[in-house]
């Protein structure tokens, strides 16, 4: 699908196998900063969906990537039923090309193609840099902020000065698998814990979860609980499911792990009225995190009932 703008100066296609490669030229310019090798085609293979490629590049007239929207297709539990969902996902427009309305012109093309497709609500957790656009001038509608919890640990962090000296990375990477070996669980996601709060929430099945896999990402379980996790900058909590009685010794366990790997804090991002946000709030201090936005393609849902951990976000 393409559309030439009258001065012919670029033009839009859809995301597919051929281009790809594509994304990975458009992020390293925008960011100076390569992903794994294979991140774009995992991310982006949403097969289990039935539905894949969802989003837009605009090209020169010389087929170099100008900038790029998309989106990438999942499944909303709400309340007895399975909608197509979708969530808004990378957003990038070349440093020479800014300020050419490029972003508002894919992300409406996007938003077309997942309505020919049966996706009815689209949601995203955008940026400062784009939430105004996303507010008031793609029309999406804002039911919270979720909040964070940074819980240090008081030491000084072997991680980051294993990424800083290369010699000790190897090093920590072994001693990290080592401590983490009697806490590992073989599976690769754990269920959406917003469900037991009777909230409507992603659909974490076993196609979801093996998709997933584009990040690192751990299942560990300490006690009778059983934490969804990534080691980055941190021990950072995807999801959890325990026992309310059983929280404060998983807390005092997981500190004790995150002290052993050399991490600097504990993080955890949740919506309100959670479980999981109760006991947090009750114990740790909150600091404003994602803002929640969606964009209503036809479903008619209640969108304030649909809940979210950092697990949902598609950089965890």
């Amino acid at each position: 699908m393409s559309d030439n703008t009258e001065k012919k100066e670029y033009y839009f296609e859809q995301l597919s196998k051929d281009n790809l490669g594509d994304l990975d030229k458009l992020h390293n310019a925008v960011y100076n900063k390569p992903h794994n090798n294979g991140y774009f085609i995992k991310k982006y293979d949403t097969a289990y969906t039935g539905v894949a490629y969802m989003g837009f590049f605009a090209y020169n007239d010389k087929h170099e990537p100008m900038a790029y929207y998309g989106v990438i297709p999942c499944f909303i539990r709400y309340e007895d039923q399975l909608l197509l969902a979708a969530q808004s996902a990378d957003t990038m427009t070349h440093p020479k090309y800014r300020f050419k309305g490029l972003f508002i012109q894919l992300a409406n093309l996007t938003f077309e193609l997942c309505t020919q497709n049966g996706i009815s609500v689209v949601f995203g957790f955008p940026n400062q840099n784009s939430l105004h656009g996303f507010l008031f001038k793609l029309r999406w509608q804002m039911t919270e902020t979720m909040d964070c919890y940074i819980i240090p640990t008081g030491i000084i962090s072997l991680e980051t000065i294993s990424k800083r000296l290369p010699f000790l990375k190897k090093m920590y990477s072994k001693y990290q698998e080592k401590v983490l070996r009697k806490y590992l669980l073989p599976q690769k996601g754990i269920e959406n814990s917003v469900f037991k709060d009777d909230f409507a929430g992603v659909n974490r099945n076993a196609h979801y979860v093996n998709y997933k896999t584009y990040h690192d990402t751990q299942v560990i379980r300490i006690g009778q609980s059983l934490l969804w996790i990534k080691i980055r900058n941190g021990l950072v909590i995807g999801d959890i499911n325990c026992r309310e009685e059983d929280f404060d010794d998983m807390m005092y366990h997981l500190k004790k792990l995150a002290l052993r790997l050399g991490l600097r804090n504990i993080q955890f991002h949740t919506s309100h009225q959670t479980k999981l946000s109760s006991l947090f709030g009750a114990r740790y201090r909150a600091v404003p995190s994602f803002h929640v936005l969606f964009k209503d393609l036809g479903s008619h849902i209640e969108l304030d009932k649909i809940k979210f951990t950092f697990a949902d976000i598609d950089i965890f």
